[in-house]
């Protein structure tokens, strides 16, 4: 039987009750299950909601109805301990800018249970880049293989990707796939990415969301993701 990792029931922000009009973002309804084993794309255009699926995940400060799980325990009830099953890479994530690839890893590294620094090392060479370079003086690029090499140095189960292969190198791009290959292969974790490349996400993930202004669309094995946007657009679901 295969493993769910992430599952979202029924899942809708809660707007908060403030004396200014300000219009809050929030999810709306979401409910979907992402098993072991598999990469999992999300699409849509810009505010439609990729992001802020991750930050309710990643966040214990949203107010929403329904229930997030994470390899069956609610999110909501040990938030601290389920951090460390998730991995999570994106250009906004927050490092020690003067501190070297290892400085940061061996000090953030301390928070995961199962953080391993001969991993984290081990990784940083295969990608060929140095644990010594320091952080501010990394590419965009660079930080992001880095963000990787953190985070599989702690063997999460759930790898939340948000555009992280947007100016990536053709190169490296094929390489990524393939660690993200082996990442599944063992059937124990799971890959949820967001991309502006839709070729990518057509290739690359076994199976795909929709989404738009707060609301999954579409979810499930999507082979014409171009055919599934344009009904979008005309308001067929």
């Amino acid at each position: 039987m295969e493993k769910t990792i992430l599952a979202f029931e029924h899942v809708t922000g809660v707007r908060p009750r403030i004396m200014r009009p300000v219009r809050k973002f929030v999810l709306q309804d979401i409910s979907l299950e992402l098993k072991a084993g598999y990469i999992y794309g999300l699409i849509g255009e810009n505010g439609a909601g990729k992001t802020t699926l991750m930050q309710y995940i990643l966040k214990n400060n949203i107010l929403y109805k329904g229930h997030i799980y994470i390899e069956g325990t609610d999110i909501r009830k040990d938030h601290t301990r389920i951090l460390g099953k998730i991995g999570y890479v994106s250009e906004d994530r927050l490092f020690f800018e003067n501190c070297t690839a290892r400085q940061n890893a061996q000090i953030l590294g301390a928070f995961y249970e199962n953080f391993r620094e001969d991993l984290f090392c081990d990784i940083m060479a295969a990608m060929k880049l140095s644990t010594q370079k320091v952080y501010k003086a990394m590419s965009r690029g660079e930080r992001l293989k880095f963000q990787l090499a953190f985070v599989m140095a702690y063997a999460p189960s759930l790898y939340l990707l948000d555009e992280v292969t947007a100016g990536m190198d053709p190169v490296f791009r094929m390489d990524f796939f393939h660690i993200l290959q082996q990442v599944i292969v063992d059937e124990r974790a799971c890959v949820l990415m967001t991309s502006h490349i839709l070729t990518e996400i057509e290739t690359k993930t076994d199976y795909v969301g929709v989404m738009a202004h707060g609301l999954l669309t579409s979810f499930g094995e999507s082979p014409d993701i171009q055919s599934v946007l344009k009904q979008q657009k005309e308001g067929i679901q």
